[in-house]
């Protein structure tokens, strides 16, 4: 089962057992439905209701992406696999302040594991190994957090040290003196933003292929029309997932200033940048590493797979939740 990504704008309908998309060219495209997990739309789709009933009947989710890049909604089907006993533990570890605090602090750890990871490729710098010790003594106060609202304080400060080294990690001109979202400031914010919405929608899609709900979160608070488990989950796997990739296409200069164009509401990729990115991050889900505990090799896109069963297993009591840690 393959991820697909369409860019261009045109109608995507129902041919037999397989989807047409038609674009401005007139000439159809098919996509054979038995190789389709989850579809990400980036152009102006035009598509009606007997297409998504089709979706339904398939298990097919449908990722859809504004003019700028980020991600703008969803559509999923009907879960088959659900348990009303999980998701009554999710509400009750979200209501439990011991607990949610302790599933929150997790989340956090894996961040910054993945941060610590990444700068420690690049650590001969003095300055990011000066921030390193400073991210690890922030990394220490985690686990005495009071409140969410404390942890996300220390999260935040840990994330200002990590920016700060991207200026020496990356090798290109380009400024990024602070996080800007909604919209992105700068080329490197954009970059970011544009790689979080693809690590988010992801993480939602394996989210919906297990028993949890997405829509009950511990790190980050509750709120309607937001799936914030997903929030939760993608701040383990952003510095894996996002960042590197970050770093690899703008160190290799397969991304540089000509990727993007500045606009009154800020900075977008241009679309040849977006494949660019799309084709990296799409390589990278489907890379295997050889998985500590189960001892087989494992794809980028099981790694989050794996990690919402882990949760499961904490949330029912059969196994406590011990957060991934990136080795490599």
């Amino acid at each position: 089962m393959r991820n697909y990504y369409i860019f261009k704008s045109g109608k995507l309908s129902k041919k037999d057992n397989t989807l047409k998309f038609t674009g401005k060219d007139d000439q159809p495209k098919y996509i054979p439905v038995n190789d389709v997990d989850t579809l990400f739309l980036f152009g102006e789709i035009s598509l009606n209701t007997k297409l998504l009933n089709f979706f339904t009947c398939q298990g097919i989710i449908v990722h859809v992406f504004n003019y700028y890049g980020y991600y703008s909604g969803s559509y999923m089907p009907r879960k088959k696999d659900i348990s009303g006993s999980l998701t009554v533990k999710q509400a009750e570890h979200y209501l439990d302040a011991e607990k949610r605090i302790h599933l929150a602090g997790m989340f956090v750890k894996g961040a910054v594991a993945g941060i610590i990871r990444n700068l420690g490729y690049h650590k001969e710098d003095g300055d990011i190994a000066e921030r390193i010790e400073k991210i690890k003594i922030i990394r220490e106060k985690i686990k005495d957090a009071h409140d969410i609202h404390e942890l996300m304080g220390y999260e935040g400060n840990i994330r200002q040290h990590y920016y700060a080294c991207f200026e020496h990690i990356i090798k290109q001109d380009l400024k990024f003196e602070k996080r800007t979202k909604r919209p992105p400031q700068n080329e490197i914010n954009s970059l970011i933003s544009f790689l979080n919405s693809l690590v988010y929608s992801e993480v939602l899609s394996q989210i919906y292929r297990t028993q949890l709900d997405p829509t009950i979160s511990f790190l980050h608070e509750l709120r309607e029309r937001r799936y914030s488990l997903s929030l939760d989950i993608s701040e383990i796997f952003k510095p894996l997932l996002g960042d590197r990739i970050i770093f690899r296409l703008l160190n290799l200069n397969q991304i540089d200033a000509g990727a993007f164009i500045k606009e009154s509401k800020g900075m977008v990729l241009t679309d040849d940048a977006r494949k660019m990115i799309l084709t990296e991050f799409s390589n990278r889900m489907k890379k295997t590493i050889k998985h500590r505990t189960l001892k087989r090799n494992v794809s980028y896109r099981t790694l989050i797979r794996l990690e919402c069963y882990k949760l499961i297993k904490h949330l029912i009591g059969d196994a406590p939740y011990k957060v991934f840690k990136a080795w490599w």
